[in-house]
């Protein structure tokens, strides 16, 4: 072949995998954009609390925040493990096996069913846990309040998202979007009756939020599963038909697939939950500060979070329907599209670090600078693993896709509890740095993992093969 033609080939041969990679953008984009926005109301619901909880004043925030920091790796974790549902649907979505997808939505349920009745008994337990964490009394009977009433929300939850995840691997995600809307507004206005005393309603403060929480994730439980239930598209499978019947073989495999997805998001809210905890000893106005920050870039986490769901469907899709181009593509198409996501926040939180935090800690109260200004300092850490935090949950969720989940478990743990956590407690207390040296430690674990996760995606991709 004369070289004019090898170039030729050459071009085409490039043009093809550059529209390749276009249309898998496209169709991410498509797919990921309704998530992306759903699960930012999501955290439009916490930052929510979080604002009016700052409202009742710094004691309020800190207890908050200490709840927050033990319910949410049990909330996370169950939610990790329940996210093994979307690949396994995809997946059989591929070959249309319709029973197989009626039986995996169905076990989830009853997976939801039991972690609720594990976890709930243990966080009604939350003043004895936080005395035994030598932390302040008030601190841990102001946590009780909110928490006797908050906890009861986890089986609505779990609920919710079973069902999420069932209609998100349809494709299905606009829907998920408008529940969550309707979700704020009314946690919104649920917040402001029952913590403040408004629309004639009692001032409960703490435990009028936990209950306004417990509503409104029951009303999106209910709506979604109305509209399953009614919708033509899914009418076919009768998901509560016989709900009571057991597939043990599916139960077991959501189990095996998902405990070890549920034990690395796990392994990352603990170590924030940790930190939490560190704060606290640290003072009052240390963890005000962290909460602020914390919250902050949560509402960050959501774009690559809601990306990530897409992109466990699209590399599941790909790998039930066995091409490995796709796997590849759809992959690494996600993670660049979740690092260049987190680059825009990294700018936001270096450039306007004030005006964010103003939006919890109102500056013209004297007694809230300290921990405004512990919260600014806390942000400008939070922007330089912001890239870190993008790639390794993109990571994750593409590994999912093609059922890896014990190894990515393994480094996340040693990521965040040999790596992050050691390096936090030294950073912030044997060399003295204080609240910013825990969230060195923080970043520090981010950065491992991302790299190691990413690292672990190519190396199976570039060996995957078919039979």
């Amino acid at each position: 072949m004369s070289g004019r033609g090898a170039e030729f080939q050459l071009k085409n041969h490039s043009l093809g995998r550059s529209s390749d990679n276009y249309l898998e953008l496209v169709k991410t984009f498509t797919l990921a954009w309704p998530l992306i926005i759903a699960q930012l109301a999501v955290i439009a619901i916490n930052t929510t609390d979080v604002i009016m909880m700052g409202w009742l004043g710094p004691s309020y925030l800190a207890a908050g925040t200490l709840s927050t920091a033990i319910l949410h790796p049990i909330l996370l974790a169950g939610i990790g493990l329940l996210s093994v549902i979307t690949p396994l649907v995809a997946q059989n979505l591929a070959t249309d096996n319709l029973t197989a997808i009626r039986h995996t939505t169905r076990q989830g349920l009853w997976v939801a069913v039991l972690i609720s009745v594990l976890s709930i008994p243990f966080l009604l337990q939350i003043k004895t846990i936080i005395i035994f964490l030598n932390l302040d009394v008030s601190i841990a009977i102001l946590a009780e309040d909110y928490m006797s009433t908050a906890a009861w929300h986890l089986l609505p939850a779990f609920l919710f998202f079973v069902l999420r995840n069932f209609v998100s691997a349809h494709s299905d995600t606009k829907v998920i979007l408008k529940i969550t809307i309707v979700a704020i507004i009314l946690n919104a206005l649920g917040n402001y009756g029952l913590m403040f005393g408004n629309f004639g309603l009692p001032a409960l403060g703490l435990k009028g939020a936990g209950i306004s929480t417990t509503i409104v994730n029951s009303f999106m439980f209910l709506a979604l599963l109305s509209y399953v239930l009614t919708h033509h598209r899914y009418k076919k499978y009768d998901i509560l038909v016989r709900i009571y019947k057991p597939d043990w073989q599916i139960f077991a495999k959501i189990f095996a697939l998902g405990a070890p997805v549920g034990l690395m998001i796990a392994a990352e809210a603990g170590l924030f939950s940790i930190a939490a905890i560190f704060m606290g000893w640290l003072g009052t106005s240390e963890l005000a500060g962290h909460a602020v920050a914390l919250q902050i870039a949560a509402i960050a986490f959501m774009i690559p979070l809601g990306l990530s769901n897409a992109t466990t469907i699209r590399v599941g899709y790909s790998y039930g329907a066995q091409d490995k181009k796709g796997v590849i593509i759809a992959g690494w198409v996600s993670i660049a599209l979740g690092v260049g996501f987190m680059f825009s926040t990294l700018i936001l939180f270096s450039v306007f670090p004030y005006p964010l935090v103003y939006l919890f800690l109102d500056p013209s109260v004297s007694t809230n600078m300290t921990a405004i200004n512990y919260a600014v300092s806390y942000l400008f850490i939070v922007s330089l693993f912001q890239l870190a935090d993008g790639g390794q949950v993109v990571a994750a969720a593409a590994l999912r896709g093609i059922n890896d989940t014990k190894l990515p478990m393994y480094i996340a743990i040693v990521g965040y509890w040999l790596v992050g956590m050691p390096t936090a407690y030294l950073l912030g207390f044997v060399f003295d740095l204080r609240g910013v040296g825990v969230w060195l430690g923080l970043a520090a674990g981010l950065v491992f993992v991302a790299i190691v996760l990413i690292l672990r995606y190519w190396s199976l991709t570039k060996k995957l093969s078919f039979n």
